[in-house]
């Protein structure tokens, strides 16, 4: 199975998301190679372990329900585990491809900055079905929103936007026609 990170297509979050393998070529894989395409969908190992544990997956509804349920299971350390992976690709800032002004780009760092300095990771959210010239707003607000969270508050919404954002990237990893 090739390695999963290098490609140009723009995930959820702004980061590539994993080339297509196919559901029968990712459950027939040795175990290294199915977690490493795992990795580049949710930076947890204990996650990845766990889905390449229970290969074969009879469908791709099998395999998200899998993978929801382990997301439902991350320990606060798996979580930051997941979180951190998500900043090891130099990439702009989430929305800062986006249409806008450069005063609406300016507001976009500044929040972002603030959000890393409340809550000590990148911000995350899933951006399926937001249109480009809605991101920028879309994430400004979102940041503006989450920055009023508690700690303990902000890492469960933090952890359900991975979640979403790990079942679209396996999703894409396994789409039908590469398999």
């Amino acid at each position: 199975m090739p390695t999963p990170r290098p490609t140009a297509t723009a995930g959820a979050t702004g980061r590539p998301e994993p080339p297509a393998v196919g559901l029968h070529r990712f459950n027939e894989a040795d175990p290294g190679a199915a977690e490493e395409a795992l990795l580049a969908c949710c930076g947890s190992h204990r996650w990845a372990l766990r889905l390449t544990a229970h290969r074969p997956y009879p469908d791709l509804e099998s395999l998200l329900a899998a993978a929801s349920e382990a997301s439902y299971d991350l320990r606060p350390s798996d979580l930051a585990e997941a979180l951190a992976d998500e900043s090891w690709m130099p990439q702009p800032l989430l929305g800062m491809r986006a249409p806008g002004s450069q005063a609406a780009h300016t507001a976009l760092r500044a929040a972002h900055a603030a959000y890393e300095a409340r809550f000590g990771h990148v911000f995350v959210v899933c951006l399926d079905g937001v249109e480009p010239e809605e991101m920028l707003d879309t994430v400004l607000s979102s940041i503006r929103t989450r920055l009023a969270n508690e700690p303990d508050e902000e890492r469960l919404v933090a952890a359900e936007q991975l979640r979403r954002i790990a079942l679209h990237r396996l999703e894409h990893l396994v789409a039908s026609g590469s398999s």
